[in-house]
């Protein structure tokens, strides 16, 4: 059985979805393993240390993915590489099948087995699948360092000769991995942290972080998996109105709510930025998904009265190198899940197997898949 991981052909993709750790474990489970020359590359893996764990470097995508039974990628196969995949080949990636209907389409079409790791459902079994929330991780951690550089001002109180410096007040919105790890790193860095979340059940994760959980008077948004439900707009509204003084006080706002499948929430209007102070920092991290704030410009960075409003894209690929190494355990771990003696055995009466399978035999199995590419 061959496993094959082309380059990544996303603008901005750099990180790459096996690194010679994980292909030493693939390799030691019987299956040959084949990368594109070249593939690591943007998260500084040279095709030598591929060679050295027994990985064959193939030149060119068409003799790679040609025979290729298995193929691991970060972002969705564009069409041209769909074109290339065998029937009844499998492929691991992030699919989203929200915005990328017409790859999900073609997968089927061309018989191909694909696997979303958005679907990976959120049990104890898949944890060490669970590659949103290893990309989350790096994403809030890498947001405060963002919001930092751009601040003008310390994140810690500074006592000096010359006086007294106030530390930064940080506030974060929404308390799941990318806000717990944002929270951490900014406390790390002595900010004064509170953060905000509809699920009332995050209180104590946000103050063992040493952060003050904002509580408001709404009803709690708790929805399957961990996740926070999609909120109506009365709720919405009302939120926004009372988050409102809060965030005028903040010198940094990390936006992090996301609803899988589903556009980010709105949760800061325009004229919430504008009530904030000149120099204040927003990281918006849902900016790929429509952005959690009025005024961001997903890829951008916008200057509303001296506010900064950050849309930075795939804020994981900013820091490849070990990005890359996390997502490329959660992918070996999902294509071991279904390998039998060397060869993939599909048995989807297994949640993990079932839940995350998109396209099978010709068709679209996922239903909520299904929903999802027929709103897109």
């Amino acid at each position: 059985m061959k496993v094959a991981t082309p380059k990544e052909r996303t603008q901005d993709e750099h990180r790459v979805a096996l690194v010679p750790d994980t292909a030493t474990k693939l390799i030691a489970a019987r299956l040959e393993v084949a990368v594109e020359a070249g593939a690591g590359s943007g998260a500084f893996i040279p095709d030598d240390a591929f060679r050295q764990s027994g990985v064959e470097v193939v030149a060119g995508v068409s003799e790679l993915l040609e025979d290729a039974d298995a193929v691991l990628k970060v972002q969705a196969p564009t069409s041209a590489e769909v074109e290339l995949l065998k029937k009844d080949a499998v492929l691991i990636s992030f699919l989203q099948p929200a915005t990328q209907g017409d790859v999900v389409k073609a997968l089927a079409r061309r018989g191909v087995t694909a696997f979303s790791l958005e679907l990976v459902p959120r049990i104890s079994r898949a944890q060490s699948m669970d590659a949103l929330s290893s990309q989350a991780s790096a994403a809030g951690y890498k947001a405060v360092l963002m919001a930092a550089n751009r601040l003008g001002k310390f994140f810690p109180m500074m006592m000096t000769a010359a006086g007294t410096v106030a530390p930064a007040r940080v506030l974060v919105m929404g308390a799941g991995v990318a806000g717990l790890q944002a929270i951490a790193t900014a406390r790390r860095l002595g900010a004064v942290v509170s953060a905000y979340d509809v699920r009332p059940a995050v209180k104590e994760e946000v103050q063992s972080l040493g952060a003050t959980f904002i509580e408001l008077p709404l009803e709690t948004q708790e929805g399957e998996g961990g996740y926070a439900r999609e909120q109506s707009e009365e709720f919405l509204r009302k939120q926004r109105q009372l988050l409102g003084e809060h965030i005028a006080k903040s010198d940094v706002l990390i936006t992090t709510a996301a609803i899988p499948g589903r556009r980010a929430p709105l949760l800061v209007t325009a004229d919430m930025v504008k009530g904030m102070r000149p120099g204040s920092v927003i990281v918006d991290l849902a900016s790929e998904t429509g952005g959690n704030v009025e005024l961001t410009e997903p890829g951008k960075d916008v200057d509303v009265n001296d506010v900064t409003i950050m849309g930075t894209r795939n804020v994981p690929s900013t820091m490849p190198l070990h990005t890359s190494q996390l997502y490329a355990r959660n992918v070996a771990n999902l294509l071991l899940h279904l390998v039998k003696d060397g060869a993939i055995t599909l048995d989807f009466q297994d949640e993990i197997t079932k839940g995350a399978c998109v396209t099978h035999g010709g068709e679209i199995v996922n239903e909520r898949a299904k929903q999802l590419v027929s709103s897109s």
